[in-house]
């Protein structure tokens, strides 16, 4: 049973942090690095680097940098859209390293799910993000951004103190992101539609003049 709940925690661990990655990365090196230089959680070795105060600095920075830049309209979808290019490895390569004793086909298992685990989470949120940007009003970006905060934290916790309650609930969060997915591409698709639809047509008239329509 001992060998059982450590390798769910380890897992519970792995995904936790990959999920975190796609909506708050900084704040999850930050958070783990912490908890394991104080010796609340242990890291493999593997993710040691997490720990050095250099490492802790950056990331605390940053943190404190997103955590404004997140609330702003606009400015939140620009910063989405750059750390797509860091959101994703960095939740592959977090996975993989949380596992990375256990077996090199098991980190490199690790890097696939904890690759697209942080791809679909980022998305969605950046999909979301740029939804309600579209609203004149800030209020609703702000308690979004803030809900997002509380969710990472939380859901760290969880996975750190109760790691099958957290499994449970990523599941489920799981699938609400899939169907969220499935929701956007069918709204930009009959977006596309209805622009092309409204897009003017030239016609020739009988004296050969081109009218639009």
């Amino acid at each position: 049973m001992d060998w059982i709940h450590q390798h769910l925690a380890e897992l519970a661990m792995a995904l936790a942090m990959a999920w975190g990655a796609g909506l708050r990365l900084y704040l999850v090196v930050f958070v783990f690095g912490m908890l394991a230089r104080f010796g609340y959680v242990p890291l493999p070795e593997t993710l040691a680097i997490l720990k050095n105060p250099i490492v802790l600095a950056a990331a605390g920075f940053m943190t404190f940098v997103e955590f404004f830049a997140d609330k702003l309209p606009w400015l939140d979808t620009a910063w989405d859209a750059v750390h797509t290019f860091l959101r994703i490895p960095a939740g592959a390569a977090l996975a993989a390293g949380m596992l990375g004793d256990t077996g090199e086909g098991v980190a490199m298992a690790a890097a696939l799910i904890g690759g697209t685990l942080a791809a679909g989470t980022h998305f969605g949120k950046a999909g979301a993000r740029a939804t309600i940007n579209t609203s004149p009003e800030p209020f609703s970006n702000v308690a979004l951004s803030v809900a997002e905060d509380a969710v990472v934290a939380g859901g760290l916790a969880l996975a750190i103190n109760y790691p099958l309650v957290f499994l449970g609930l990523l599941f489920v969060f799981i699938l609400a992101l899939v169907l969220l997915l499935r929701w956007m591409y069918r709204g930009v698709r009959a977006l596309l539609r209805a622009l092309t639809r409204s897009e003017p047509t030239a016609t020739s008239g009988p004296d050969g003049a081109t009218s639009i329509r």
